[in-house]
């Protein structure tokens, strides 16, 4: 009997914005996306808000981020913060 692995699938990753750094080793990031209006055919703005895993905290309130999917870790947090891509304040 052979067994065959099947590979893991690619994990969804987003770009977004640190909007909170409240609670401990999580941060809010705020993902937008355009999209064209049916109807209208004129672009608009959509934003959702992900809470992210930060494990060292090393997000802060501005940071430009890079989050992967990942198992759900509690209720509504089911994102890792893989690395931050800007410092806010251009640091």
């Amino acid at each position: 009997m052979t067994t065959t692995v099947e590979p893991r699938r690619r994990r969804n990753v987003r770009q977004g914005l640190v909007v909170s750094t409240r609670m401990a080793k999580t941060a809010v990031i705020q993902v937008e996306r355009r999209m064209q209006h049916a109807t209208f055919q004129q672009m608009i703005r959509r934003r959702k808000k992900f809470l992210a895993h930060d494990e060292a905290g090393a997000c802060r309130l501005g940071d430009w981020v890079e989050i992967v999917e990942s198992r759900p870790l509690s209720r509504r947090k089911h994102w890792r913060v893989r690395r931050i891509l800007r410092r806010a304040g251009g640091d």
